[in-house]
């Protein structure tokens, strides 16, 4: 077994074995064991030794020593005490003093984390399959720095932060998505080069950051408007978003004065669209708070 560089299948086990570590469901505990896989996700993040990478969920390091090996500075923030007070070691044992000290490891949950010791540049991430969309847009908002990003995700979420209007995988995370970012889908991974091996293929998806749509609305009004629409994906807009305006007929008038058609469905409209109908919502919100001000 080799004592040095990346992590191969013994080299998990082993690690795994010393921490009693048995994955769980419940944190979507799959962890790669084959090195050219990782170094194929090192690759296509085009990560070099001038980023500083946010990695989410590193587990026992497979990743991590891929990012490191790059020259980049790397800040992992991992949930489970175990897992990152072991990390550190595990760089320093196979790739050296040197390494270990390009290396910030933050033991708290992501979905909580609301500081780092670095802004990073770039994200690239195994996420958890069970939370991987909430992370992926919760780092977005906290961390605008970073610029570009690949995240492997279970196939069906990359399928949906991808998709664009009008597919049958579009939704709210397409949606929310599109408001930091241009996301594509570059690769599959199998599962066989995971431990355990999961019941589903993996999807890599870049991510590039792009500036956010050109509206008076605000991120969480257009958020809201999108959560609404696809609440009952079903209904034409009008029909969706009665319950934030007060009725059909006038949920209709203030989606006309976005330009949107009120009959269409939220699967058929882009980001910008969404936001245009969340700034002209605004302006009869704040009109009716002016009024029973008055």
């Amino acid at each position: 077994m080799p004592e040095t560089g990346l992590l191969d299948p013994a080299s998990v086990r082993k690690i795994a074995a010393e921490l009693d570590l048995k994955p769980t469901k419940q944190r979507g505990q799959n962890f790669v064991v084959d090195p050219n896989t990782v170094r194929r996700i090192v690759t296509l993040s085009g990560v070099t030794a001038d980023d500083v990478v946010l990695e989410i969920g590193p587990g026992l390091g497979s990743l991590t020593l891929g990012l490191l090996e790059t020259g980049a500075r790397v800040v992992a923030v991992e949930i489970e005490d175990r897992l990152a007070e072991r990390l550190e070691r595990t760089v320093a044992e196979r790739m050296g003093p040197e390494a270990a000290e390009r290396l910030d490891v933050v033991n708290a949950d992501a979905l909580q984390v609301d500081s780092l010791p670095v802004a990073p540049t770039a994200l690239v991430a195994n996420l958890p399959y069970n939370v991987s969309v909430p992370v992926l847009l919760r780092m977005f908002e906290l961390f605008p720095d970073w610029t570009r990003g690949l995240v492997m995700v279970q196939l069906e979420v990359a399928d949906r932060l991808v998709a664009p209007p009008g597919s049958k995988t579009y939704g709210v995370p397409s949606a929310k998505a599109a408001w930091y970012a241009e996301t594509s889908r570059v690769g599959t991974v199998p599962p066989k080069v995971f431990w355990p091996v999961p019941n589903v293929d993996s999807g890599l998806v870049r991510i590039e950051r792009r500036p956010a749509p050109d509206t008076e609305a605000t991120r969480e009004q257009t958020f809201r408007v999108i959560d609404a629409a696809f609440a009952q994906r079903r209904k034409m807009l009008r029909a969706a978003l009665s319950g934030v305006v007060g009725s059909a007929s006038a949920a209709a008038e203030v989606i006309e004065r976005a330009g949107v058609e009120p009959t269409l469905r939220g699967e058929m409209l882009d980001v910008a669209a969404f936001a245009a109908i969340a700034a002209e919502l605004a302006k009869v919100s704040g009109g009716d708070q002016e009024r029973r001000v008055r």
